[in-house]
């Protein structure tokens, strides 16, 4: 008998369920199982002894099982992030539905011969069989070209298999991602001394030791991850790279593949659904040994695991917005304890909480040995436009610049100047963004879409006003400012291909960059001369208590894309400007000094006084409902259930895709048990028919 985790989505549903065994069944096997009037995938979990209740049979196995570190890390994080061992499952279970590609393999058959004797010589000749058949110019082509796969016609190479001179049989095909370059991709250097040290620090730590790797931008970090992930394959070990989003640092990726060839593995969403089959076998196989990816490489199928890198480990992508809302850094440092490997989270603006936790190994100089470039704090409280006179003037100058706006869009809202209407969301209570490249409004959080208003449908007023800019905006403004020819190029999530944006703007020999937070991810152009951030302070209006450290982070990151290398004369040397309405805010003072050990230490501080992680943990729980009645009770009864756990709320919230919404935070200082009793409340609350008309979602340790 097998216990079976099937994988469903209900919350109150939960297994494991037993089945008869198939033959060969460990803990990780994959099956498709009946259940209730369907079937679905499953997971064993467990072996047991045979039950004494009636069992059936799974329909059938999949191939090839979970590794058992995978069952075990999935009920770790149905535990730690409050959710449940079939959704967790569902993250580290490959699609049931995918298999190998299979395509027609041909090869020649050697053409037959027979012997005779050579009277003459004394000696046997090979000689052509008579009857033997004569081929055409096409056919020797053809023939010439084997082995090779057979194209969608394969009626030719059917022709001469029954002639007997080619064999046709089925053989499997790799689906393989095409792995793009972006920038400049330079020969292996010889490392300097602290990034010497920092790999001779990574190779001596013990096992499950988590790190971090703290250098300025230009340090030469990947260069020290390439080393580690080097002397880990020699130690017969494997690896995991994780990258903040897969589309947005194609480099990394580049000199992974670059440096280590077809020992890489990519998984990311981005591949097809027969690239990832193929991509994970490769990896459960042990044909590849290193696994690059965004947070979901951290369920990558490897054994002995020896080294797990996160690179830019201050990105909030490595949070998964739906359930369960795992952090890929709480799961990779799981991962590194369960084998026993060695953790490196490398960032030049590290969270608060690495900074305080972590073993730090310092990388406090570019690898080029160019200074790090002067930062210009420009303040906005009187300047009337979104770009400060001075900043026009130096993009009008700049060999290339990068300019980053974190609002996407045309413009944030439009109003009636008659009746002061403003164009709201019918889903969401927010306002529509204006799209001109679209002629749409549409809304950031559901997607709803609708034609660009021409007059008021309350007053009919024709006089609509646009208000706020976006990167779309901004983009179209410089293109017309700046001289002729000068190439503008966008970057948000509004562009389809961010890889060939980035792709073209490296390859130009000038042009401005703009885009939002995505222009900040970690590229690496050695002829950008000048950085710009509009509106830096944008992120500290947020009731948000990382409001400060994003903040910094984003001014400090985008500050490091300027001056990354010698083509830019010493003559000009590489500038970053930052537009603020508050100058002296911390988060921009410190990142203009380039001090990050200063905005750590007074942000902890603050952290600690106020009691905000890491000295406490955060948990949030949401209620929905399509009325906010129902929402607002599950949330009170979630509340009342807390007992002794601080809890603030209920609250509401903005009404999200159609749905009203109620929240309560527990805020505490024992992580498990705020952990234990938020699961506890959540599972008895959703199990009482008086809430079944609401929905429930945990988040632990929210963005």
């Amino acid at each position: 008998m097998v216990k079976v985790e099937p994988i469903t989505t209900a919350r109150v549903l939960r297994g494991p369920f037993d089945y008869h065994a198939p033959e060969g069944a460990v803990v990780g096997t994959r099956l498709i199982v009946p259940f209730g009037r369907r079937d679905v995938p499953g997971i064993v979990t467990g072996l047991a002894p045979d039950s004494e209740h009636e069992l059936v049979a799974p329909r059938r196995v999949l191939d090839p099982p979970l590794p058992r570190a995978l069952v075990e890390l999935a009920f770790w994080i149905a535990d730690e992030y409050c959710s449940t061992p079939a959704r967790a499952l569902a993250l580290v279970a490959p699609h049931p539905g995918q298999r190998a590609k299979t395509a027609l393999y041909a090869e020649p058959v050697p053409p037959p011969v027979e012997s005779s004797v050579d009277h003459h010589h004394g000696g046997e000749a090979t000689t052509r069989r008579a009857g033997a058949p004569r081929l055409s110019e096409a056919q020797r082509v053809l023939l010439a070209s084997l082995p090779r796969f057979c194209g969608p016609d394969t009626a030719a190479l059917r022709r001469l298999e029954a002639r007997g001179l080619v064999r046709v049989s089925p053989r499997v095909v790799r689906r393989r991602p095409v792995h793009v370059s972006v920038g400049a991709q330079r020969p292996q250097p010889a490392l300097t001394p602290d990034q010497a040290a920092a790999v001779t620090a990574i190779g001596a730590a013990a096992p499950g030791e988590p790190v971090l790797l703290h250098g300025v931008t230009g340090s030469g970090k990947t260069e020290v991850y390439l080393c580690a992930a080097a002397a880990t394959l020699a130690r017969g070990r494997s690896v995991i790279v994780l990258v903040p989003e897969i589309g947005l640092t194609p480099q990394i990726v580049a000199r992974f593949v670059a440096r280590f060839g077809d020992t890489v593995a990519v998984l990311h969403s981005r591949l097809g659904p027969g690239e990832r089959h193929d991509e994970w076998l490769r990896l459960r196989r042990g044909e590849a040994r290193i696994c690059v990816g965004p947070r979901s490489a951290v369920f990558a199928p490897l054994d002995d695991l020896g080294l797990v890198v996160i690179d830019e480990e201050h990105d909030a992508s490595y949070k998964h917005e739906a359930d369960p809302r795992y952090d890929a850094r709480q799961v990779a440092a799981f991962r590194a304890r369960q084998a026993g490997a060695v953790l490196v989270a490398g960032s030049a603006t590290p969270r608060p909480e690495s900074f305080l936790r972590l073993r730090r190994l310092r990388l406090p100089a570019r690898v080029d040995g160019l200074r790090l470039p002067a930062v210009e704090v420009i303040d906005m409280r009187r300047a009337p436009r979104a770009l400060h006179p001075r900043v026009h003037a130096a993009l009008a100058g700049a060999r290339k610049a990068i300019v980053l706006l974190n609002r996407r869009g045309w413009s944030n809202f439009l109003t009636c100047r008659s009746c002061g209407r403003a164009w709201g969301c019918p889903n969401c209570d927010v306002t529509l963004v204006l799209h001109r490249a679209e002629s749409v409004i549409s809304c950031h959080h559901c997607g709803h879409r609708e034609g660009v208003p021409q007059s008021c449908p309350d007053c009919a007023s024709t006089s609509i006003a646009r208000h706020g800019t976006g990167t779309e905006r901004l983009a179209d403004d410089l293109g017309r400012a700046l001289p002729m020819g000068a190439r503008v190029f966008r970057l948000d999530a509004d562009v389809t291909d961010a890889v060939r944006v980035l792709q073209a703007f490296g390859a130009a020999p000038g042009g401005i960059l703009v885009g939002t937070q995505m222009v900040a991810k970690g590229h690496d152009f050695p002829d950008v001369d000048l950085a710009v951030v509009v509106d830096a302070d944008a992120a500290l209006r947020f009731p948000d208590f990382r409001a400060e450290e994003r903040t910094f982070a984003l001014v400090a990151q985008l500050a490091g894309r300027a001056g990354r290398s010698t083509p830019i004369p010493a003559a000009a040397p590489a500038r970053v400007m930052v537009q603020t309405l508050v100058p002296g805010a911390d988060a921009i003072r410190f990142a203009a000094a380039h001090d990050a050990d200063g905005f750590l230490a007074a942000e902890l501080g603050r952290r600690e006084a106020l009691r905000y992680p890491p000295f406490s943990t955060l948990i949030r729980i949401v209620c929905s409902a399509e009325e906010a009645a129902p929402a607002h009770a599950a949330a009170q009864a979630v509340r009342d259930r807390l007992g002794p756990q601080p809890a603030l709320g209920p609250a509401a919230l903005f009404r999200l895709r159609g749905r009203e919404r109620a929240q309560v935070v527990v805020k505490a200082p024992d992580r498990r048990a705020a952990i234990d009793g938020v699961r506890a409340a959540v599972e008895a609350v959703s199990a009482d028919k008086a809430h079944r008309a609401a929905a429930f979602s945990v988040d632990v340790d929210p963005q």
